[in-house]
C-alpha cells in the first residue's frame, strides 16, 4: 500500500495519486478507481478520466442514500491496483466495516495493491495535538500502525501561502465551503503548524527506514540523517549529571537518546556502593525516556564508538574532564584519555563535555531515584572483604610451593627454564584469581627466583648484570600475561553468563511450547524463573470475572491490589519502580497480542539486579513468553470446546435425522388410517368423528414436527441446495397462506404487496416454507381473532418481506434468541412446538444471502422481517415471445 499524505486538504494528494495511477496504467497494470472524492475540483475530476471506476454502493441512512465504496465489488473485480481515497473516512452505518482503512486491510489481505490518501490530522496519536492547534477535534482518525505498516508513504507538501491562494481560487472547496474553511481551519498559523507536524512525522518514519536499511546492509558508519545523543555513564558521581544534561538537551532538540555504561575488568573490582550508583543512574535515564544498556569490553572508547555506530548515534555526551592529570589516570574511567581514544577511533563522531557541577558530593544514598533508594534499603549488604584478601594469599602460597619444588632441581635445570616455570605459576594465579593476585605473583616469583636460584644465594645482590635484564623481562612478561589472562577470564565469564541466559530462555520457550493447560504454564514458570533469577515467583491469573485470583497458599508480602493495578494499567509496579517501590515483589503485567493475560510477581533475593538493564530486558522477555503461552493455551481451550460443540451438534443432527426417517413412515400410516376411519362404513357418530379428527390433527402436527427436525438436520449437514429461479413473491405468499389455512383458523390475513414489485431470484419451495413457518408462528402466539399482515417493499438493493400481527408481541429481551434452535417464545407454555420453525427460517434466508430479524409491529404486536437480494431480473421481450397469428380470409 502507498499512502499520499499531506498537511491539510487541497495539498494535491488525490491529484498525485491519480497521476501515479495513469503512470501505472501506461505500464500495463490493471488500474481501477474504487472511490475518489473530488470535492467539486474540476482538475481532479478531469484527472480521473480514462480510469476504470467501480460503481459506488448506495447505503440508506436517515431517509437518504449515501454513496459508499463497494468492498464486495472490489474483491470480486480483483484489479492489480485499486485507488481508495480518504483512508480515514468513516463508513455509513450498515457497512461491513465502520472505517475505510479496515476495508483497505481486507483488500491487502486479498493481494490487491492499494493507493490511498491521508491528512496528518487524521493520525490517532496527533489527534489531541491537532485539536490544540486548530481548536477542532477531528472525529475521523486511524491508528498510527496503519501509517507505519504502509509499504510506501509519499509526502505531498505545499507552502501555507500557496495553499491559501488555492483556497481563494476555489481549487480546494466550492465557494460557500471555502469561505467557512478560511474563517476557521484554513488560517495561516494552523497550516504552518500542521505542515511542521507532517514533516516531523515523515522524518520519524524515514528514520526507521534508514536504520532498517543500515542493518540490512551492515553499514557501520554514522549517517547524520537525524541527531541522536549517547550519554556515557561512568562510575563516578558525575554520571547523574551526564544523564540529566543529556535528557535536557534531547528534550530541547526533540531527539532520541541512549545511556550506556561500559564494564571493564578493572571496573569489576569497584566498590558496591559505586556499582549501585551506576545502576541507579541508568534507572534514572530510563525514567527520562532513554534507551539504556550495560556494555562489556576491555576498551571503553572502542565499546562506546561501536555502540554509537550500531545505533546511528552521532553525538556522545561525557562528564567533565578532571583538573589534575594524575587524578584522572587514577580514576577507573580516565575521561581525558577516553576522549582522546574516541577522537582517534571515532573521528566521525561528535563529543560534548558537560560542565563540572558546583559540588562533587554524591547523593547521600548514592542513588538517583525514589524506587532505587527504596530497593537499596532492603538489599542485602555486601559481605566482608575476606574473600578478596584471601585471593592474595594464593600468590604467596604459590611462590613458596614453586620454590620448594624447584629447589631440588636447581642443579639439573638451567636458570632460564626455572624462570619459565615461575612464569607458569603466574599464569595459573591469573586464571584462578584475577589481575591483582597475578601482579603480586609476578613480583614474588621474581624475588624468589633471585633469592634462591641466582648466585649469591639468599641475597638480592646480583653478580651478573645480565640477570637484571632477566628479572625485568620476567617481571614484565608476568604482568602482561597476568593482564591478558585476567581480561580473557573476564570475557569468558561474561560470555558464560550470556550463554546461560540464552540457554534458559531457549529451555523455557521449549517447555512452554508443549504446555496445553494453564497449570503447566504456571509450573514451568515457577521452576524456570526461580532458578534463573534466584527469586520467589508467583503467577497471578484472572478468574471468570477477569479479576486476578490470589494463589493458595499466598506467599508473605504478596499484594493482590498492587497486582490488579499493574494488570489494569498495563504498567509495572512494586519493587524498584516508581509505584509503591517499598513492596517486596515486582509486579510485571503479562502483555499478550490480544489482551493482558495476568501478572508475574517476582521477589529477588538480591533486588539490585532489577536495576541492570540486561536483566530487566530478560525479565520482560520471560513475561512475553509467558503471556503468549497463556494466550495460546486459552485459544487451544476455545478450539477444543468448539470442536466438542461441533461434534455434539453433528451427533444430535444425526440422531434427529435417523429418528425423523424412522418416525415418518408410522405417522403416514396413522394419518391414512385416521382418514379411512372417517370414510369407510359403517358411518361413525359425531363423537367418534370428533375423536378421529383429533387423532388426524395430532398426527399431522407430529408429522410437521418430524419434517422440521429432518429439514434442520439436512440444513446443518449442508445437504440442502438452492434452486434459484426468478419468481413472483405474490404467488408464493398465496401458496404459503393456503398451506397453513387450518392453523390460522379464524385469524384474518391481509396481503399488502405493491403492484410494481419486481421478480426476485429465490428457491420457491424454501421461501414458501419460510412464509408458512412465520404465519404458523404468528397463529400460535396470537388470539383466534387476530389480524396478520404480509407486506413487502424494496429498500436499496434488498427486498424486505414482513409478517406482522396485532397480538401480545415479543417477549422482552429475547428477540435475538428467537431464531436459535429449540428456542420458544415462552419457556413454559401450552403452545405446541419445539422451537425449530424460526431456526429453519434463518438457515434458509442465510443461504439466500439475506437476513431475518424480529421487532415490534406498528400496531403493537410482533413483526418478523426477512430480506432477499433484488439482483437484476432478466429482460423479457414480450413481442418476441408472442407467436404470429394465422391470416384468415
Amino acid at each position: 500500500m502507498r499512502i499520499y499524505i499531506g498537511a491539510s486538504a487541497g495539498a494535491g494528494k488525490t491529484y498525485a495519486m491519480l497521476t501515479a495511477a495513469h503512470e501505472a496504467l501506461a505500464k500495463g497494470v490493471d488500474v481501477v478507481v474504487g472511490v475518489v472524492e473530488t470535492h467539486g475540483r474540476a482538475d481532479t475530476a478531469a484527472r480521473a478520466e480514462g480510469l476504470a471506476q467501480l460503481p459506488l454502493r448506495a447505503v440508506p441512512h436517515r431517509g437518504r442514500d449515501l454513496a459508499e465504496f463497494d468492498l464486495d465489488a472490489a474483491l470480486a473485480r480483483r484489479p492489480g491496483l485499486l485507488l481508495v481515497d480518504e483512508l480515514a473516512h468513516s463508513n455509513a452505518p450498515g457497512s461491513r466495516h465502520p472505517k475505510r482503512w479496515q476495508d483497505v486491510e481486507d483488500l491487502l489481505a486479498a493481494g490487491i495493491d492499494v493507493l490511498s490518501t491521508l491528512n496528518i490530522q487524521h493520525l490517532e496519536s496527533l489527534n489531541d495535538v491537532v485539536a490544540g492547534i486548530v481548536g477542532i477535534r477531528v472525529q475521523e482518525t486511524l491508528p498510527d500502525s496503519v501509517f507505519d505498516d504502509a509499504d510506501e508513504v509519499v509526502m505531498v507538501d505545499v507552502p501555507a501561502d500557496e495553499l491559501l491562494s488555492r483556497l481563494r481560487a476555489g481549487k480546494v472547496y466550492v465557494a460557500p465551503q471555502a469561505e467557512r474553511a478560511a474563517q476557521h481551519f484554513f488560517r495561516k498559523g494552523n497550516l504552518i503548524a500542521l505542515r511542521e507536524l507532517a514533516l516531523r512525522r515523515m522524518a520519524d518514519r524515514m528514520q526507521g527506514d534508514v536504520q532498517d536499511y543500515r542493518d540490512a546492509q551492515s553499514i557501520r558508519d554514522v549517517w547524520r540523517t537525524q541527531e541522536a545523543l549517547l550519554a556515557c555513564v561512568g562510575p563516578g558521581p558525575e554520571g547523574e549529571q551526564v544523564v540529566r544534561s543529556t535528557a535536557r538537551l534531547a528534550g530541547r532538540l526533540n531527539i532520541a537518546w541512549h545511556a550506556v555504561y561500559v564494564e571493564t575488568p578493572a571496573l569489576q573490582r569497584t566498590p558496591r556502593n559505586e556499582r549501585m550508583r551506576v545502576l541507579a543512574t541508568l534507572h534514572l535515564a530510563e525514567t527520562l525516556s532513554a534507551t539504556t544498556a550495560v556494555l562489556t569490553g576491555a576498551n571503553v572508547a572502542q565499546a562506546l564508538v561501536d555502540h554509537a555506530r550500531e545505533h546511528n548515534l552521532s553525538t556522545l555526551v561525557m562528564g567533565p574532564a578532571r583538573s589534575h592529570a594524575v587524578g584522572a589516570w587514577l580514576r577507573p574511567w580516565p575521561w581525558r584519555s577516553i576522549g582522546g581514544e574516541i577522537a582517534r577511533c571515532g573521528a566521525d563522531l561528535d563529543v560534548v563535555r558537560i560542565g563540572a557541577p558546583r559540588s562533587d558530593t554524591p547523593l547521600p544514598s548514592g542513588l538517583a531515584t525514589r524506587g532505587a533508594r527504596a530497593m537499596a534499603a532492603g538489599a542485602p549488604r555486601p559481605a566482608a572483604g575476606r574473600s578478596r584478601w584471601t585471593a592474595y594469599l594464593w600468590p604467596v602460597l604459590g611462590a613458596v610451593i614453586a620454590t620448594v619444588c624447584l629447589q631440588p632441581l636447581a642443579d639439573l635445570l638451567e636458570p632460564t627454564n626455572i624462570a619459565m616455570l615461575f612464569l607458569l605459576g603466574v599464569v595459573g594465579i591469573a586464571v584462578r584469581q584475577g589481575r591483582g593476585p597475578a601482579a603480586l605473583a609476578a613480583l614474588l616469583n621474581v624475588a624468589a627466583f633471585d633469592l634462591f636460584f641466582i648466585p649469591p644465594i639468599l641475597s638480592f645482590t646480583v653478580n651478573d648484570a645480565q640477570y637484571v635484564l632477566t628479572f625485568g623481562v620476567m617481571l614484565a612478561v608476568g604482568l602482561i600475561v597476568g593482564q591478558l589472562t585476567a581480561g580473557l577470564r573476564f570475557q569468558a565469564r561474561i560470555s558464560a553468563h550470556r550463554e546461560t541466559r540464552a540457554r534458559k530462555l531457549f529451555e523455557f520457550a521449549r517447555d512452554l511450547s508443549g504446555a496445553l493447560q494453564r497449570e503447566q504454564v504456571v509450573e514451568s514458570t515457577g521452576s524456570t524463573l526461580s532458578s534463573a533469577f534466584g527469586s520467589q515467583v508467583v503467577l497471578l491469573l484472572p478468574g471468570d470475572d477477569d479479576a486476578l485470583v490470589m494463589p493458595d497458599p499466598a506467599p508473605d508480602g504478596l499484594d493482590l491490589g498492587i497486582a490488579q493495578w499493574a494488570c489494569d494499567q498495563d504498567r509495572q509496579a512494586g519493587l524498584s519502580t516508581d509505584t509503591l517501590p517499598a513492596s517486596l515483589f515486582r509486579y510485571v503485567p503479562l502483555r499478550a497480542p490480544m489482551r493482558i493475560r495476568g501478572v508475574l510477581a517476582i521477589r529477588p533475593q538480591d533486588p539490585r539486579w532489577l536495576l541492570i538493564p540486561e536483566q530487566q530486558r530478560q525479565l520482560d522477555t520471560f513475561a512475553s513468553l509467558i503471556a503468549i503461552a497463556l494466550e495460546r493455551v486459552h485459544y487451544a481451550d476455545v478450539a477444543r470446546q468448539t470442536l466438542v460443540g461441533m461434534e455434539a451438534e453433528r451427533l444430535r443432527n444425526s440422531l434427529l435425522s435417523a429418528m425423523s426417517h424412522d418416525i415418518r413412515t408410522p405417522l403416514t400410516v396413522l394419518a391414512g388410517l385416521a382418514e379411512s376411519l372417517a370414510t369407510v362404513p359403517p358411518a361413525l357418530s359425531s363423537d367418534q368423528l370428533e375423536r378421529v379428527h383429533a387423532i388426524r390433527d395430532e398426527v399431522m402436527h407430529m408429522s410437521t414436527l418430524v419434517a422440521n427436525l429432518l429439514d434442520m438436520a439436512r440444513i446443518q449437514s449442508g445437504a440442502i441446495s438452492l434452486r434459484r429461479e426468478w419468481q413472483s413473491l405474490e404467488e408464493i405468499v398465496g401458496t404459503a397462506i393456503q398451506s397453513v389455512r387450518r392453523q390460522l383458523g379464524l385469524r384474518t390475513v391481509t396481503v399488502a404487496l405493491p403492484p410494481d414489485l419486481p421478480l426476485v431470484e429465490f428457491d420457491a419451495v424454501l421461501i414458501e416454507r419460510v412464509l408458512a413457518n412465520l404465519l404458523e408462528n404468528a397463529a400460535k402466539y396470537t388470539p383466534p381473532t387476530a389480524r396478520i399482515t404480509v407486506s413487502a417493499a424494496c429498500v436499496g438493493k434488498d427486498l424486505h418481506v414482513t409478517v406482522a400481527d396485532d397480538g401480545p408481541g415479543l417477549p422482552p429481551g429475547r428477540s435475538d434468541r428467537l431464531f436459535d434452535k429449540f428456542t420458544r417464545g415462552d419457556a413454559e407454555s401450552a403452545t405446541p412446538g419445539v422451537g425449530l420453525g424460526l431456526a429453519i427460517c434463518r438457515a434458509i434466508i442465510d443461504a439466500h444471502g439475506g437476513h431475518i430479524s424480529a421487532g415490534a409491529a406498528p400496531q403493537g404486536g410482533a413483526a418478523l422481517t426477512f430480506t432477499l437480494p433484488l439482483g437484476t431480473p432478466p429482460v423479457i421481450d414480450a413481442d418476441a415471445e408472442l407467436p404470429a397469428l394465422p391470416e384468415t380470409a
